[in-house]
């Protein structure tokens, strides 16, 4: 059908190819210009989207209160809280006869909050009962940890309010029309510069699919936007990414990129469909024992009816399309090792995932896939790490699996044939060492600035498109767009790692550490592999390289990052809670009335609550005195902004006031504070 196709438009792209044939300089003075315009268009594409990430300040949710003895208030910022006298807990209590980590307080995606002893030496219990097990506590209810009376209290409707109106006030928006706008010309001046290049011979598909993808970009944000969504940073730099990726199928397998298109929308299906799995706490946790079953069936299948490719079994046949499995178990392997933070305390709480991946890391061995271990392994090693903290144990495995690696290395050809090139490459240039000589001179003829899209020769090579994807962007697209593109992967994962201090629960946090590790881990084994860095493995590059399966896992652990965003109204994954006043009073929160029934009116914040909440917030202790300096200013700078808010509250001309005189003095907070 698509063969169909492209006879019939083969007369339009004659029409469209004479243009540059009546003027053959055109092409090249145009290639000439446009290089420089792609650059441009590049840092400003990306450059913004990446700013307006690191520059976001993730605000604080304050979901409730901890009363002490001595009118003292504990914030309660997450999910999962440890309770307990060392100052790395999240709600610390510093009496001695209080354990260091003497209980867990949880609440559920209900909004029901639990309590857990972790075997603490005085005990714990709730309204004079002792603690055994998982109590559910309410609001107003008493907590006694080492003989010592707590209170579970509720934040006010005006408490409610303030936290919704300062996220939204902290809470970095990033509107995507300008970018999109950007981007919508970066695509048609590609279509232009490879009719420029390949004239007639390039099939209309390829027209067709940058016209298809820009309308689903746009289609997703106005989807997205009229949800609600503020923030399209990720989205942004991931479109940019598949543009490229277009690009590069389009020199170097015209034919399929219809497939890779098709991948795309995939992708992007399964990326909204896991952002709204992930809403879901229970969701989410009751959807691993199944992905264990379907990971391990994937495997077992591409075990026994995969097809070898230069020594890895690592291909399934489904009629004209090739699938490869250990792809998609990536997404299972970091949905399986996340854990709630009372699983984190739960003995053998990694047996299970532990068995998984030794299951996968042994399927994995079998078919000779060791590119594939190497990042199973190491993200093994992150989840395994964040989940116990063992270091000792950890280095242990290591060396282990080190000697294990050695005995490969030394055993089994292919592998001993890449190592043997590794960092020999030019001794070898047409043997071992044939792609990534060739990778590297491709590169170098680049330049800054790129030969232009199909203009390059690199794409003749074995694996240009998939494995060596970053000397054909070199070439083609100049030095300065393919570090742009690798930057912008190593920013994703930078603003992970910042937005998981406020993460509503370890799962969410273990999960977007796992995923940006992964992807950052194996975007380096690709560029640095062809460059002859790093043994050359066989991986791709995410979101670049050409591949079906590699475009569907991609999108897939994006899904993670995204659901580590708490920013207001910024993530699909991530419920907020509304501004509507009477939403805040009923949404996941029905016991906050039976509290305000019998003990009266809200509680006024005390006179020290902004020391206390500085005091009392556990990553100022963890930074150094330079950084935790500065953390405690922006909190309490936080608190006092809450109490200006509050004294507006009453009247929409002081809040008018107010944010006229913050807007005057470039301050957040208003000029009589």
């Amino acid at each position: 059908m698509i063969g169909i196709f492209a006879e019939k438009t083969a007369p339009l792209m004659e029409a469209l190819s004479g243009i540059f044939q009546s003027f053959p300089r055109l092409a090249l003075y145009y290639t000439t210009v446009v290089r420089f315009v792609f650059v441009i268009l590049a840092v400003f594409i990306v450059g913004r989207a990446v700013i307006s990430l690191l520059r976001a300040k993730t605000p604080p949710e304050i979901w409730g209160y901890l009363s002490l003895p001595g009118s003292h208030f504990v914030p309660i910022l997450h999910w999962e809280n440890v309770i307990g006298r060392d100052k790395s807990v999240d709600l610390h209590v510093d009496l001695m006869t209080v354990s260091r980590n003497h209980g867990t307080l949880v609440r559920n995606g209900r909004g029901d909050w639990y309590y857990s002893d972790l075997d603490s030496k005085s005990g714990s219990k709730v309204n004079g009962k002792a603690v055994n097990g998982p109590t559910l506590i309410r609001m107003g209810d008493t907590l006694t940890i080492g003989g010592v009376d707590c209170t579970l209290m509720p934040p006010s409707l005006a408490e409610k309010q303030r936290n919704v109106m300062m996220r939204e006030k902290h809470s970095t928006r990033f509107t995507p029309w300008m970018s999109l706008v950007a981007l919508s010309i970066f695509q048609l001046l590609t279509c232009i510069q490879l009719i420029a290049a390949k004239g007639a011979e390039l099939p209309f598909t390829v027209l067709m699919s940058f016209l298809l993808f820009g309308i689903s970009m746009w289609a997703y944000c106005a989807l997205m936007r009229g949800q609600g969504q503020v923030c399209f940073e990720m989205e942004t730099i991931v479109f940019f990414l598949c543009s490229l990726n277009l690009a590069i199928v389009a020199t170097s397998d015209p034919g399929g990129i219809t497939t890779e298109l098709i991948a795309i929308f995939l992708g992007m299906v399964l990326f909204i469909a896991m952002c709204w799995y992930l809403r879901d706490l229970r969701r989410s946790l009751a959807v691993r024992r199944i992905l264990v079953v379907a990971s391990i069936l994937l495997l077992l299948i591409n075990i026994v009816f995969g097809s070898a490719s230069f020594g890895a079994v690592n291909w399934v046949a489904i009629g004209s399309y090739m699938l490869q499995p250990s792809e998609l178990v990536k997404i299972a392997f970091i949905f399986i090792g996340s854990a709630t933070l009372d699983e984190l305390y739960e003995k053998k709480n990694l047996t299970l995932f532990v068995g998984f991946a030794v299951f996968c890391l042994g399927a994995l061995a079998v078919m000779n896939d060791f590119g594939t271990a190497a990042i199973f392994f190491v993200t093994f090693l992150i989840i395994a790490y964040l989940r116990s903290g063992q270091f000792g144990a950890l280095v242990l495995v290591v060396g282990v699996c080190g000697a294990g690696a050695l005995l490969m290395i030394r055993f089994i050809p292919h592998i001993t044939e890449r190592f043997a090139t590794w960092l020999h490459a030019w001794d070898f240039p047409d043997a071992g060492g044939f792609q990534q000589v060739r990778g590297m001179s491709a590169a170098a003829s680049g330049g800054c600035f790129g030969l232009g899209a199909g203009n390059g020769w690199f794409h003749n090579i074995f694996a240009a498109d998939t494995d060596l994807v970053f000397p054909l962007i070199s070439e083609e697209w100049g030095l300065l767009i393919a570090l742009l593109a690798v930057f912008s992967l190593i920013a994703l994962g930078l603003f992970a790692v910042r937005s998981i201090n406020f993460g509503r629960s370890t799962f969410f946090t273990i999960a977007a550490c796992a995923a940006t590790s992964l992807i950052i881990f194996q975007s380096c084994m690709n560029v640095l592999g062809s460059l002859d860095i790093f043994p050359f493995t066989g991986v791709t590059l995410p979101f670049l390289s050409n591949g079906g399966t590699s475009m569907l896992t991609s999108w897939g652990l994006l899904a993670f990052l995204k659901a580590a965003d708490t920013r207001q109204n910024a993530s699909l994954a991530v419920r907020t809670v509304s501004d509507d006043p009477d939403e805040i009073l009923d949404i996941n929160d029905n016991d906050e009335g039976d509290y305000y029934a019998r003990y009266g009116r809200a509680r006024e914040i005390p006179d020290n609550y902004s020391d206390v909440y500085t005091e009392k917030n556990q990553y100022a202790g963890k930074r150094s005195k330079r950084s935790k300096s500065k953390l405690s200013e922006d909190v309490v700078e936080d608190v006092v902004d809450w109490l200006d808010l509050e004294a507006d509250a009453p009247s929409g001309k002081r809040r008018a006031r107010h944010a006229r005189s913050a807007k005057n003095t470039g301050r957040k907070g208003g000029a009589d504070r």
